[in-house]
């Protein structure tokens, strides 16, 4: 059966893993799980990730980060769903927890954090929220 929500299942995938106190996890590849990887790299969330192509398919391999013992991503929620999309204007992005989660954007000029869309001054559909 097909998958309808791609980064909903990454984002479960990170979930999980972390739960489970996985080093890493794996995932499909795909242009768009890499841009939001690169976020999460980015604003410190996962240690980083890199190509496995040791499977039948090309996965990113997502190497999870801890901080004394407890995971970095405390939640993370998909907010645009394929049966409802949200998008939202440079000055309307959400803020998440006062500023201390980030919102990730996925703009004309690519995948950002909210800080980053709204120093581009860009808006568009909201993927996720993380804390």
């Amino acid at each position: 059966m097909a998958m309808t929500d791609p980064l909903g299942d990454m984002l479960t995938r990170i979930r999980n893993g972390q739960q489970a106190k996985k080093d890493s996890v794996l995932t499909p590849a795909s242009k768009l799980r890499a841009n939001v990887l690169e976020v999460l790299r980015r604003e410190g969330y996962i240690r980083g990730y890199s190509e496995d192509n040791s499977g039948k398919h090309p996965a990113l391999r997502i190497e999870l980060k801890y901080f004394e013992g407890e995971p970095a991503i405390k939640h993370v929620a998909r907010v645009s769903k394929p049966g409802r999309r949200i998008y939202s204007g440079s000055k309307e992005l959400p803020s998440v927890r006062n500023g201390l989660g980030i919102t990730i954007v996925s703009t004309p000029k690519g995948v950002l954090s909210d800080a980053e869309a709204r120093a581009h001054n860009v808006g568009g559909e909201v993927l996720a929220e993380v804390f």
